[in-house]
């Protein structure tokens, strides 16, 4: 019955911009946090943002000042505003759901996000 889906992601240039969202097919979707991950090829997933049910958010400092999280309880929809991109931004980017106290947990698809010029 839960389901993700990230979409938005592409081909951007270094110093561009893109914004991913999550559409959450989940009830209850205002009381959950939302987390983005991300992994290169060969990598391991990293988290690089969150967001509280209170919208309060977290960054990893790789990205700290350049990204934003954000969540729309009206659309069941979570964005990351991604900006100033750089070529080591690139990796399958992930949304995850989590419940209080991570009593559950959801993944999306991924949505592959490549800067280069």
């Amino acid at each position: 019955q839960v389901q993700l889906v990230e979409s938005g992601g592409g081909l951007v240039q270094p110093g561009g911009s893109v914004r991913l969202s999550c559409a959450a097919s989940i009830n209850g979707f205002s009381i959950y946090y939302f987390r983005w991950y991300r992994q290169p090829p060969g990598k391991e997933r990293e988290m690089v943002a969150q967001i509280t049910p209170g919208s309060s958010t977290l960054y990893s400092d790789a990205v700290k000042g350049r990204f934003t999280i954000s969540r729309d309880n009206a659309k069941s929809t979570v964005y990351l505003q991604m900006n100033s991109l750089k070529p080591e931004d690139t990796a399958v980017y992930y949304c995850r759901a989590l419940g209080a106290g991570t009593v559950s947990s959801y993944w999306g698809q991924g949505t592959q996000v490549t800067v280069s010029s």
